[in-house]
């Protein structure tokens, strides 16, 4: 199966159950080509939840959900060893990160330290308990949600975690004609908040997967297409309206991305507009404005636009 068709029968079986929010279907898609991590920003009722248990319903993945709360423990999410009275020996008691499809919803409710319990996860593909690291299933996605109005009694995720996503995406409201029709399946019966009671099924299996990957890996990117990442990134971190622009893991993650992109297009080979398609939501939680930006009425998305209007792509 090549990675054109890997997407598009993606796309199709999402759609049973999530209608609208293509960007962040595509997006996700593009994640799990290159085993990147999502970081999903919405308000309550646009489908965040629902787009987690779809993917996993579709490829036939492990799914697992953490509600993160103030009084969350890091013990709660990686597992720990208890003793067995009766073997008398310990054993490990895993938690819900070992899944394939790891939903953490309102992950900034949760206080620092269980935040960065996740960072070895997500870097490493693995956790640490008594002194041994397990490693996770494969594959391992991790989709963060958060709130963007609602701050109070929430802990601001530190960049050095955002950076460890591939892509923050952010959820709006569909339109009024997909709205239109969510009314319309949920009146005829369907109940969307069940992927498998939508009629999601599992028509992805993990040789699909593991094609898909190996194609993407295999796309050409020019050294040109290259420089052209490095220069983006540079720029970034030149702008005015930023005191942290984009990282070199944002570049490499930058390039994956871009591959991927091409790829479900049916191309061996990226181009600039692969790049500049997957900028945005690739760059955009890496930056940090300076507060009389914020001010001004900049935000990340329009100082991204600024710096590819500065920088001449190759031909």
């Amino acid at each position: 199966m090549t990675s054109q068709e890997f997407y598009q029968r993606f796309r199709t079986e999402v759609a049973k159950s999530v209608v609208g929010q293509d960007e962040a279907v595509r997006l996700c898609g593009l994640a799990l080509a290159v085993n990147g991590h999502l970081l999903l920003e919405g308000v309550p009722g646009v489908a965040k939840t629902l787009l987690a248990k779809t993917i996993a319903r579709a490829l036939d993945l492990g799914y697992g959900r953490v509600q993160f709360t103030p009084d969350l423990l890091p013990t709660d999410i990686i597992g720990t060893s208890v003793y067995d009275l009766q073997t008398r020996e310990f054993r490990t008691r895993r938690g819900p990160i070992f899944t394939n499809v790891l939903l953490a919803d309102e992950i900034n409710r949760a206080p620092a330290k269980v935040q960065s319990a996740l960072l070895e996860a997500m870097e490493e593909r693995g956790v640490t308990m008594e002194g041994k690291q397990i490693p996770l299933p494969d594959p391992f996605l991790v989709m963060a949600t958060q709130n963007p109005i609602e701050y109070e009694g929430t802990y601001p995720l530190p960049e050095a975690q955002q950076d460890r996503f591939l892509f923050k995406v952010v959820l709006d409201y569909p339109d009024p004609e997909q709205e239109m029709e969510v009314l319309r399946r949920w009146d005829s019966g369907i109940e969307l908040r069940d992927p498998a009671k939508a009629g999601v099924e599992p028509v992805l299996k993990k040789a699909d997967f593991d094609s898909c990957q190996a194609e993407v890996r295999k796309v050409t990117f020019s050294e040109e297409l290259r420089r052209y990442v490095v220069n983006l990134a540079v720029a970034s971190r030149q702008a005015p309206e930023l005191t942290l622009g984009a990282s070199t893991r944002g570049e490499v993650l930058l390039l994956l991305a871009a591959k991927a992109a091409a790829a479900f297009d049916g191309r061996d080979f990226a181009t600039p507009d692969d790049v500049k398609g997957v900028l945005r939501p690739t760059f955009r939680h890496r930056l940090l404005l300076r507060p009389e930006a914020e001010v001004a009425g900049h935000t990340a998305d329009s100082v991204l636009d600024a710096v590819v209007a500065t920088v001449t792509p190759p031909r």
